[in-house]
């Protein structure tokens, strides 16, 4: 196997939402790919060539996915979403011998603790905005204030998992306290300054040691134009970022996976998966937001389709801990991944009510055309009826991604593939991608 690549042909994807989609969608069609498996999937997914459902497997219980693995003789398991890597699911089926492409339950507390990413981040010389966790609302409160009075902004952070919408960003340590309060009844809180910049996301395949870079993207993570209204789970994405580009990763892999991944072998917890850097680009130089376990959604609808090298492959390397061995014949200038010249922009659709109540059951038109349009479209909450039409079924409904040469090209076909689709009481913002087009006018 030394200095080849080998490519699993048959691969069970774990989870249901559009980034699995966009998984299966990259992986169905890669050389040498027989089927892909997705536990438990939806509808959409299993009209993508090569890609089979299997709707009864509950994500979460690692016995039922070990199994699911073995009666369809997986010869790779990627798991998609970050409860699952939480609840255990990759260190049952590394106990049963599987490749898996995920990191173990103490690992991805990278993700599922706020405080425990600060402590990693702290020990490994990682900056990140200065911060405290706290049991009580009033100790968390008192450091609010604290901030607020060296005149820093407040960003309050549930520590646990919250599907990337557990962060309220405030300016005053009266709006900071409710949410503090919500936080706390819940769990632990954790309290940082607010950092001032753009995001931008980056993530690198991890085989424990070795990292190598996806192309960088940025997300909205706001429900409105213009960054306004509540977090979410993410309402767009595109890539490439014209203020960070793609070439910039090679430093960035340095300053920030290297060390954590580094720290978190140390611990006696190897991360071998896909370790996210949520950055933010200050006028100091990046800092690190936040660490996810996992791709990112929806990034990965927007990553994916400018990747020029199979992924599958890459996904096996690292789940057998010679990520590097395996990509020697890829001939890598650095720690990224080669990339197709264009760009994607990604705009999410979303539910009536969401975030806080997603309204179902809504039929969805328009898909076929936005298809024939030229745009990608990735299902995260659907589901199909008798009649077999489209349904809605979540809360972030759909991603439909456009593309081009550049940005620009880009985002006006996600735009006008996005007006094609509707149903009652779409959420969706306008302006995803639109602060690079000023940016690559002036380049």
């Amino acid at each position: 196997m030394s200095g080849r690549l080998v490519m699993p042909t048959r691969i069970l994807i774990v989870g249901s939402g559009g980034r699995e989609h966009a998984l299966a969608w990259k992986l169905s069609v890669e050389p040498g790919v027989n089927t892909v498996f997705v536990a438990p999937g939806n509808d959409a997914m299993a009209e993508e060539p090569r890609v089979r459902r299997l709707p009864d497997v509950d994500p979460l219980d690692g016995g039922a996915v070990v199994a699911a693995g073995r009666a369809v003789a997986a010869e790779l398991v990627v798991i998609g979403p970050e409860a699952p890597l939480a609840a255990g699911v990759g260190d049952a089926l590394g106990t049963a011998g599987s490749a898996v492409f995920g990191p173990g339950a103490a690992a991805a507390r990278i993700e599922s603790s706020k405080a425990f990413c600060h402590e990693v981040a702290s020990a490994a010389g990682v900056p990140m905005a200065r911060s405290g966790a706290f049991e009580s609302a009033e100790e968390a409160g008192a450091f609010a204030r604290d901030l607020a009075a060296e005149g820093r902004g407040i960003v309050v952070k549930a520590d646990g998992l919250a599907a990337g919408k557990g962060v309220t960003v405030c300016d005053t340590p009266e709006q900071a306290l409710p949410a503090i309060e919500v936080a706390a009844a819940a769990g632990r809180v954790v309290v940082e300054e607010r950092l001032d910049g753009r995001e931008a996301s980056l993530i690198a395949l991890c085989d424990g040691r070795d990292a190598l870079a996806l192309p960088i993207a940025r997300d909205h993570k706001r429900l409105g134009d213009g960054d306004t209204g509540p977090n979410t789970g993410g309402m767009g994405a595109y890539s490439p970022v014209p203020d960070l580009p793609d070439a910039a990763a090679d430093d960035l892999i340095d300053r920030f996976h290297r060390p954590i991944l580094a720290e978190l072998a140390r611990r006696g917890t190897p991360f071998r998966g896909a370790l996210y850097a949520g950055l933010m680009l200050t006028a100091e130089g990046p800092v690190l937001l936040e660490c996810n376990a996992r791709f990112g959604d929806p990034e990965t609808q927007a990553i994916l389709p400018r990747l020029a090298v199979p992924l599958g492959p890459l996904l096996l390397a690292a789940a057998g801990g010679r990520l590097l061995e395996a990509a020697r014949p890829l001939g890598l200038a650095g720690a990224r991944l080669p990339v197709l010249p264009i760009a994607t922009v990604g705009i999410v659709l979303a539910a009536a009510g969401y975030p806080d109540a997603p309204r179902r059951d809504d039929a969805i038109e328009g898909l076929d055309r936005a298809r024939a349009a030229g745009a990608l479209v990735f299902h995260g909450g659907t589901a199909r009826d008798d009649a077999g039409s489209y349904r809605t079924a979540g809360g972030r409904i759909l991603t439909v991604v456009g593309r081009g040469p550049d940005v620009a090209v880009a985002r006006a076909e996600a735009e006008a593939a996005v007006d094609l689709v509707a149903f009652h009481g779409v959420q969706r913002r306008h302006d995803i991608g639109a602060d690079a087009v000023p940016l690559e006018a002036a380049r």
